[in-house]
């Protein structure tokens, strides 16, 4: 664990003096871009809030904390900590983030990610049981919103890594968006993202003269991960006019064009596809269309019938469509369903899984 400011003499025990923090220039434009964004899609008293430990979430806590104080008095937000078990420290760090945000009156939960962890693609393996855990808990409490500490060098970086991936308009355009809905076991739950237009010098500012603390993950100095790799490219690109609010324009580009794609996908619903009995019958010209729209159209379908979070990959959907489109009898299973083509007609159905 690397401290930052960690000395228990420099860290105040009580809770914060909001108006005289705010005097902070600095502080104060970060707070109100924080308002700004939260009040555009925040619609609910009771919120949780995604705790690392690190300077995002730090700053993420001190500026709910201080909307409720100036904004809301009646915001009921919870702290949730998710404790991965993937480094030696880990229990330790959450125990004293857990501490020293008792010091400021705020109470954390500590939720533990048990069982076996995957040996390869650890950190996305890894951030999905996170939402899967955060999304338990916030089903347990009724809660409806999880606040994440998503920044805007994350935003540089996520457009990066998904370039890279090969991905499509949906891809390099679905991220900018500040709230994303999920279902999860019969409920909706919203993670939104309210420091995207705050770069995270600013926010570990805050956490410093706010908290005083915050901890340093040592992965994020580890040339292994791709995220550690793009950093310093980004730091390059930046110094070569690289620029946030100019690729923010050329994402809303490719979003108007992911938005035409996604009208032309339910028309293709709509006129292809029939709903009886558990089952769903796709016509013909459901492949007649463009390969994106194809593609779009049989991950929605299968997503819809798994009744998973995620589709299944890219490769093994491309191929699934070229052995429709081109065998005249054909049988298969994927994520989670089963996909049986008998002349020119496609039948799908949930897979049954089996009862351990």
């Amino acid at each position: 664990m690397k401290k930052k400011s960690l000395s228990v003499k420099k860290t105040t025990h009580n809770s914060f003096n909001f108006n005289k923090i705010l005097r902070d220039k600095k502080i104060f434009e970060s707070y109100n871009d924080f308002v700004k964004t939260f009040e555009k899609f925040n619609k609910s008293n009771k919120i949780a809030i995604s705790v690392s430990g690190g300077p995002d979430s730090i700053a993420l806590c001190f500026l709910v904390l201080c909307y409720k104080f100036k904004r809301n008095k009646a915001l009921k937000p919870m702290f949730f900590l998710v404790d991965h078990g993937l480094r030696k420290n880990s229990a330790k760090e959450a125990k004293f983030v857990k501490r020293e945000l008792k010091s400021k009156k705020i109470n954390l939960k500590i939720l533990k990610w048990t069982g076996k962890k995957p040996t390869s693609n650890l950190q996305k393996i890894a951030r999905q049981n996170r939402y899967k855990i955060l999304f338990k808990e916030c089903k347990k409490f009724k809660i409806k919103t999880i606040l994440t500490a998503h920044h805007k060098d994350d935003f540089f970086e996520t457009f990066f890594s998904r370039l890279l991936r090969g991905s499509g308009t949906e891809g390099l355009s679905s991220f900018m968006d500040v709230e994303k809905k999920f279902n999860f076991k019969g409920d909706q739950i919203s993670v939104s993202r309210p420091l995207l237009n705050i770069d995270k010098q600013s926010l570990t500012y805050i956490s410093k003269n706010t908290f005083n603390f915050y901890i340093e993950d040592p992965s994020n100095n580890m040339e292994k991960f791709q995220r550690v790799r793009l950093r310093k490219l980004i730091s390059n690109l930046k110094h070569q006019g690289l620029n946030f609010n100019k690729l923010r324009l050329t994402l809303r580009n490719l979003a108007s064009t992911n938005n035409a794609i996604n009208e032309i996908v339910k028309y293709n619903f709509s006129k292809n596809v029939i709903y009886n009995k558990k089952k769903y019958l796709i016509g013909s010209d459901f492949f007649s269309f463009p390969e994106e729209i194809v593609f779009r159209s049989l991950s929605i379908l299968i997503k819809e019938i798994s009744e998973k979070e995620y589709p299944p990959r890219g490769k093994k959907m491309i191929n699934l469509i070229n052995q429709l489109k081109n065998k005249e009898y054909f049988k298969a299973t994927l994520g989670g369903t089963i996909l049986e083509k008998i002349h020119n007609s496609v039948i799908v159905t949930k897979e049954k899984t089996k009862k351990s």
